[in-house]
């Protein structure tokens, strides 16, 4: 995984990190970016169970590491008590309370109270969602997220949160998202919902962008797992000339994406068409990018470059990976 960091786990509502001391008095050495196994859940019976998990296990780390209350602040004069995961404790060996974190976790990255969140789309978003609500309830945090989707701020409203949008609120402190496929260098495939411009314009007013996913994200080179291709929103009337110059210029095939519970192509809640490009090498993606959004009538493209900030991979075994941009 590259600069892949393991999250620890730390039970019981005493801090374990460097200065402070364990409740048999021992000090604890600082966290290292080596990969230990510390298993959080039993391995489900399917591949499907276990991704799913993945993704919960994901979303509540990337919320729990950047929503946090005022007492969970970095200068805070005392350490924070351990979050309740309890929607977790099913598929844990544990019990009693503990949390999951990084040793950035008391970094620039931690946010107090009072934030403007940026909601993702998809399914992974759905489990950090969940953790945002139940964090609110009971932490009384004032939280205020902006939707990514239709499917988003469904999402937000059926939790109780406060919906807002880009009008009232144009810079975020965090936007959590999830993604298609992850690439060694945090290049991102999104759009695989159909709502990679909104996405785009969401995580680009953020602050910091935060991605989540599950283990069979993780990519060495975009389209190692990823076989559907970069999504590309286009203008209705365009769609043909816009693939056909796709094609010619950079290679493999531009297909238009056709619904599947209603006759014709998907629809964007912008009311554009997707057209799937499934590139056949690996492209230098910056260039790619800048390049396909010059051609007439393509309103966005699914490859996020240089805006995801850190990446929580759920993974198989339970553990949740971490990865930061590489350093050049």
């Amino acid at each position: 995984m590259g600069r892949a960091m393991l999250l620890q786990r730390w039970l019981g509502p005493t801090l374990l990190s460097a200065g402070h001391r364990s409740a048999g008095g021992r000090k604890q050495t600082p966290f290292t970016p080596k990969l230990k196994h510390v298993s959080l859940f039993r391995s489900p019976s399917s591949r499907h169970g276990m991704a799913e998990e993945a993704k919960k296990l994901a979303g509540y780390a990337a919320v729990d590491n950047h929503v946090q209350s005022h007492s969970m602040l970095p200068n805070s004069p005392c350490p924070p008590t351990a979050i309740k995961l309890e929607p977790l404790l099913p598929l844990l060996h544990l019990s009693g309370q503990f949390f999951v974190r990084h040793r950035g976790f008391y970094s620039l990255l931690a946010v107090s109270n009072n934030q403007v969140v940026g909601v993702g789309s998809g399914s992974t978003i759905v489990y950090a969602v969940d953790r945002l609500a139940e964090r609110v309830r009971q932490e009384k945090l004032n939280i205020v997220c902006v939707p990514t989707s239709f499917q988003a701020r469904q999402l937000i409203l059926q939790h109780g949160l406060t919906l807002s949008d880009l009008d009232r609120h144009p810079e975020l402190d965090v936007a959590i998202d999830g993604a298609d496929e992850v690439d060694a260098a945090l290049t991102l495939i999104k759009g695989g919902g159909g709502c990679l411009t909104q996405e785009k314009i969401v995580a680009g007013c953020a602050k910091h962008f935060i991605v989540i996913a599950d283990f069979r994200k993780d990519s060495s080179v975009l389209g190692q797992q990823w076989k559907k291709g970069v999504p590309i929103e286009v203008i209705p009337m365009a769609y043909v000339p816009v693939s056909r110059t796709i094609a010619k210029r950079f290679g493999g095939e531009a297909v238009l994406r056709m619904a599947v519970s209603k006759a014709g192509p998907v629809v964007t809640d912008n009311s554009n068409f997707i057209l799937d490009w499934k590139f056949e090498h690996t492209h230098n993606w910056k260039e790619v990018n800048i390049a396909i959004k010059m051609i007439p009538g393509v309103v966005e493209t699914g490859l996020f470059v240089g805006m995801a900030e850190r990446v929580y991979f759920g993974m198989e075994d339970g553990n949740v990976g971490v990865r930061d941009p590489p350093v050049n």
